[in-house]
């Protein structure tokens, strides 16, 4: 069913015009209101006391030369790859991704870490092993671990899915799996692999007899995934594409009639079960949005309708080139994605020439009941990437139980961990530190994987490359809303 104009200036009223946060106010702790460029700030003492305290103060440089954290707080390496070993006694693989926790046995922490490793795995030194039972497609290098951290520390992990290609993000569900996500479109027969590429993944961070044997979700449609989530009350997908040339699209799969979801149930489908659409969005004036970069203004809503894929396994043609211009609203970099709050928060990492609009990142919050996205977050172009002190290419993101959002960096330059309170105030969180180029010109990887644990004490995040999984604790605390 259309979304009409009626439906939507009705729905922009009850938003007021979308300045309002989506939700009751009960339910916002969670909920970030607008970020302009202008607010970004490194959150200095000075800074934090001028912004009412918030955040944790500036951050400290670490002398092993890793993570800087504000006074107080301390990480901890989980994972290591080519240092710390897998239970069958390989090493861990490299390039952590998206990341999920789960309570595990007897008061453990359980977590699904994805590896973006694309192409043949003679390529990397590390690939994620190809473990009897658990392998797609024995060519390719890339996959998923389970990580479990028991309460005295110790930690364990091993392979929960292999053989896939370029696991960026993912997501997990409401029925304690995560779906992993390639971010590829390799068919069989390209960068060496022998099956198609381009799919979700279910993994079972408890069971692992549920891994044996993976079978792609094929009704979820083939293209370059990045991130995954599921509506808990109406049983939709909401997944991101990030792609270019054309840009990328979000999808919605709906399931079929009278289908339950829970764990394995995604794997059972027929490929073409469901419906598998793409966004289309128009503003309050009823007319058509080519692009989410031509919103330039925090508060901006557009009403979304949703437009069937005509080929959903993109056979000979792929799923973004099958509309034309005015078929669908693209964007460029749909990255992370989270479900709070009642809708889900998805990211736009960045738009450069592609796109009609130049940003350094943008975070929109889709509400299903009003089927309206509305802009949270806007980012400037970062002018100097290279001097601390602003931020740019938001990627994965994850709900606070402090409130706001935390924001994993992926721009140029130097890479942070940040928050964003529901007043729209920003504040650094951790800064990467590890230098992976020269002395002469510096390297800092992408952080990744940002994702609190069940209990809301520790901050999981990942280094990237070559690839580190970091625990953070400290004096966590509500964020005022400034």
């Amino acid at each position: 069913m259309s979304l009409t104009r009626r439906d939507f200036a009705r729905n922009s009223a009850l938003t007021g015009a979308g300045v309002a946060l989506a939700g009751t106010v009960g339910a916002l702790a969670t909920a970030p209101n607008a970020l302009a460029a202008t607010e970004t700030e490194s959150a200095t003492e000075e800074s934090a006391a001028a912004h009412g305290g918030v955040g944790y103060g500036a951050l400290v440089p670490d002398p092993a030369g890793i993570l800087a954290l504000p006074a107080g707080f301390k990480y901890r390496i989980i994972t290591y790859s080519g240092r710390t070993k897998l239970e069958s006694g390989e090493f861990t693989p490299s390039n952590h991704d998206g990341t999920s926790t789960f309570d595990g046995p007897r008061g453990a922490t359980l977590l699904v870490n994805n590896h973006e490793l694309k192409g043949p795995r003679a390529k990397w030194k590390y690939p994620v092993p190809l473990t009897e039972g658990l392998v797609y497609d024995p060519a390719a290098s890339g996959g998923c671990t389970v990580v479990e951290v028991r309460p005295g520390g110790k930690v364990a992990e091993w392979v929960g899915i292999a053989g896939t290609s370029t696991n960026c993000a993912g997501g997990n569900t409401p029925w304690g799996t995560w779906l992993t996500c390639e971010e590829t479109e390799d068919k069989a027969g390209q960068n060496g692999m022998t099956k198609d590429h381009g799919y979700v993944f279910e993994v079972d961070p408890e069971d692992r007899r549920a891994n044996l044997d993976p079978k792609p979700i094929k009704a979820l449609g083939r293209y370059a995934h990045e991130a995954v989530v599921v509506d808990p009350k109406r049983g939709h997908l909401y997944l991101t594409e990030d792609a270019a040339g054309p840009n990328g699209l979000l999808y919605r799969w709906t399931p079929p009639e009278h289908f339950c979801h829970g764990r394995g149930k995604l794997r059972t489908l027929a490929d073409d079960a469901g419906v598998l659409e793409a966004f289309k969005c128009f503003d309050s004036g009823g007319q058509f949005v080519d692009d989410l970069s031509r919103a330039t203004k925090i508060g901006t809503v557009y009403g979304v309708d949703w437009v069937t894929v005509p080929d959903r396994d993109a056979t000979s043609t792929a799923v973004r080139k099958q509309f034309t211009d005015g078929q669908v609203t693209r964007a460029r970099k749909l990255e992370g994605m989270w479900w709070g709050d009642g809708g889900t928060y998805i990211v736009s990492s960045y738009a450069r020439s592609e796109s009609p609009v130049q940003h350094d990142g943008a975070v929109w919050f889709y509400d299903p009941k009003r089927r309206t996205l509305t802009l949270k977050v806007l980012l400037g172009v970062n002018p100097d990437p290279d001097v601390d002190g602003t931020f740019d290419g938001p990627d994965n993101i994850t709900v606070s139980p402090y409130g706001g959002l935390v924001i994993a960096e992926d721009g140029e330059g130097i890479q942070h961990l940040f928050g964003a309170t529901d007043s729209g105030r920003t504040y650094p969180i951790a800064r990467n530190e590890l230098n992976i180029g020269t002395e002469e010109e510096p390297e800092y990887s992408e952080f990744t994987g940002v994702t609190f644990s069940p209990d809301g004490k520790t901050l999981f995040a990942n280094i990237q490359e070559p690839g580190i999984m970091l625990a953070i604790t400290g004096p966590w605390k509500r964020q005022k809303r400034g």
